[in-house]
C-alpha cells in the first residue's frame, strides 16, 4: 500500500534530504513494522523540517499508531553556517541560530498529520535517557558526527521491540559516497550486536529487524 498521493506531494515539497525512493521505502518498512508489532509507537530521531516525518506520519496512520519526532531543531553540524547543507531561510533572525521547528510544524500541519505526529523538542541523548516505551519502528537520521551517531545508537536501539524495525539513513559503506558515522557507529554495531538483521536497502537507507 503506497503513501497517499496527496501526502507524498507534501513530503516532496518539504525541505529536507530524503530522496523519494528512500522515503517510499521508509513508509513501506514502517507500515510493515506496525503490522508486525501492533500497538507500539514509531519514533524518528532527526526530523529537521519534516520531510521524512510526512512519510512516517502516513505510515503511522495506516498502522493505527503514532510517531514521535525527536529533534532539538537547532540543526546538526552539517547544517550550520559555512557547511554545505546550511539553509539561511531557517535561521532565526532574533537569535542568529537555526530554528527548524516553525517549518516542521508548518509541514505537519499542511499535511494534516497533527493527530499522529508529535514533536519532542530536545537533545536526542537526553530524551532517550528518559524514554520508557518500546518501539515498533525506530528511524535514526540525527547528527552525523561520530559522537552524535554513537549516542543515538546507544540511547535508542535498546527501545526497539523484538520483531520491531530499525531504519538508518545516510549509510555509506564506501567513504567516497558520504560520511561514515551512520555506517560505522550505528549500522555496523547494530549488525555486530546480533540483535538486528538487515532486511532491505534503498539508496542510503538501511532497514533492519530486531531479533530475540
Amino acid at each position: 500500500m503506497p503513501l497517499e498521493p496527496m501526502l507524498r506531494q507534501h513530503a516532496l515539497a518539504a525541505k529536507g534530504f530524503m530522496p523519494p525512493d528512500e522515503g517510499d521505502a521508509l513508509y513501506e518498512a514502517a507500515v510493515a513494522a506496525g503490522a508486525a508489532v501492533p500497538g507500539l509507537p514509531f519514533l524518528e530521531v532527526g526530523s529537521y523540517c519534516g520531510r521524512s516525518t510526512v512519510w512516517l506520519g502516513g505510515a503511522a496512520r495506516a498502522a493505527g499508531t503514532v510517531v514521535f519526532a525527536v529533534d532539538h531543531h537547532r540543526g546538526s553540524e552539517e547544517n550550520q553556517a559555512g557547511w554545505e547543507h546550511h539553509d539561511t531561510s531557517v535561521v532565526d533572525p532574533r537569535t542568529g541560530k537555526m530554528d527548524t521547528l516553525p517549518t516542521f510544524r508548518d509541514t505537519i500541519h499542511d499535511a494534516d498529520l497533527e493527530d499522529v505526529v508529535f514533536a519532542v523538542v530536545g537533545q536526542s541523548p537526553a530524551v532517550a535517557a528518559h524514554w520508557a516505551s518500546p518501539l515498533a519502528f525506530l528511524f535514526i537520521d540525527g547528527g552525523h558526527g561520530d559522537e552524535p551517531a554513537r549516542l543515538d545508537y546507544e540511547g535508542w536501539t535498546p527501545h526497539v521491540a523484538v520483531g520491531g524495525t530499525l531504519a538508518i539513513h545516510d549509510v555509506f559503506p564506501d567513504p567516497a559516497d558520504g560520511g561514515r558515522p551512520p555506517y560505522e557507529r550505528i549500522f555496523l554495531p547494530a549488525v555486530q550486536s546480533g540483535r538486528f538483521r538487515p532486511i532491505s536497502e534503498t539508496g542510503s537507507l538501511r532497514v533492519l529487524r530486531r531479533s530475540a
